[in-house]
C-alpha cells in the first residue's frame, strides 16, 4: 500500500557531500512519486548509492547531472552511514530495486516500459523480456513493451529505441543501464520522450525481477553487508568497489574539515 503524501507537503532534502537526498522512507517516496504521477508532473528519479555519489566528487559535471533529477533516493547504506557521520541523517536506505517492484505491484493503471539487461537471458529471450514475464505472472501488471540495453546510445538507432519507447504509450519508464550510463542516457533523452511522466534509473533490477540475479540474502541485507554480497557472487566488481571505502573515509575526511572551520 502506498501511503498518503500532501500534495502541498514539501519534502526535506539531506545534502551528502555535494548530493541533495529526498529525506524520505520508502513508503514517503512512493507516495511522492504516485502524487507527482497523479498531478501530470514528468519525474525524474535517480537512486545513488556511495559509489555514484564518489563519482560525484570526483567529476563535477556528473554531480550537477546527477542533482538534474527531481527525485534522489538514498540506494545504499553508505550513504544512510555517511549522512549520520556529518550529523543530518537520512531516514533509511531507499533500494531502487524494491521501489520498482512496489510501483508495477500497485500501480495498476499505469503502463510500464523496460529498458536494459542483456540481449539473451538464461530463458533464451532478453533480460527485459524475461522481467516483464515474471512481473506480469507474479503482479498481474500492464507492461507494454521492453527493449535491451545493448544498442548504440547516439544517432539513428537510439533515436529507434525513443520512437519505440514513445509508441508503446508507457507512462513508467526503467532504465537499466548501469551507471553511469543510465543516468546521462536519461538526462540527454528525457525530452524527446513523449508519453513516460515518470522515468526511474534502476541499474541491475531487471536482471533480479528476472531471476537472473539474486539479492543478497537478508541478513547482509539487515548488516548493511549487501555490498559484500555482490563482491562475492561477482569478484570482478572489485575495482569498482574500492569507490567504497574511499567515500566513507573520505566523508571522515571531510567531517574534520568542516569542524576545524
Amino acid at each position: 500500500m502506498l501511503c498518503s503524501f500532501s500534495k502541498g507537503c514539501a519534502m526535506e532534502k539531506i545534502n551528502v557531500r555535494g548530493i541533495s537526498f529526498d529525506n524520505v522512507t520508502k513508503g514517503e517516496a512512493l507516495a511522492l512519486i504516485s502524487s507527482r504521477l497523479d498531478e501530470g508532473k514528468r519525474t525524474v528519479v535517480f537512486t545513488p548509492n556511495s559509489e555514484i555519489v564518489e563519482s560525484c566528487i570526483e567529476d563535477a559535471s556528473f554531480r550537477e547531472l546527477i542533482s538534474s533529477a527531481d527525485i534522489l533516493l538514498p540506494d545504499g547504506i553508505g550513504v544512510v552511514k555517511a549522512s549520520k557521520l556529518l550529523g543530518t541523517p537520512l531516514k533509511e536506505k531507499v533500494p531502487g530495486v524494491e521501489v520498482g517492484e512496489e510501483l508495477v505491484k500497485t500501480l495498476k493503471n499505469r503502463s510500464f516500459f523496460l529498458l536494459g539487461g542483456k540481449k539473451e537471458s538464461s530463458k533464451g529471450c532478453s533480460v527485459a523480456e524475461s522481467a516483464k514475464s515474471s512481473l506480469e505472472e507474479k503482479y498481474a501488471c500492464n507492461i507494454v513493451g521492453t527493449m535491451h540495453g545493448y544498442f548504440d546510445k547516439n544517432g539513428d538507432e537510439n533515436e529507434a529505441v525513443i520512437e519505440t519507447i514513445n509508441r508503446s504509450g508507457a507512462d513508467i519508464l526503467y532504465v537499466c543501464l548501469g551507471s553511469p550510463a543510465q543516468e546521462k542516457w536519461i538526462f540527454e533523452n528525457k525530452d524527446k520522450l513523449s508519453s513516460a511522466k515518470l522515468i526511474l534509473a534502476l541499474g541491475g533490477s531487471l536482471d533480479v525481477y528476472a531471476g537472473e540475479t539474486k539479492r543478497a540474502p537478508e541478513l547482509f541485507i539487515k548488516c548493511g553487508l549487501e555490498w559484500l554480497w555482490r563482491l562475492l557472487c561477482e569478484p570482478s566488481r572489485i575495482g569498482r568497489m574500492m569507490k567504497l571505502p574511499k567515500f566513507y573515509f573520505g566523508t571522515i575526511l571531510y567531517k574534520m574539515k568542516q569542524k576545524k572551520k
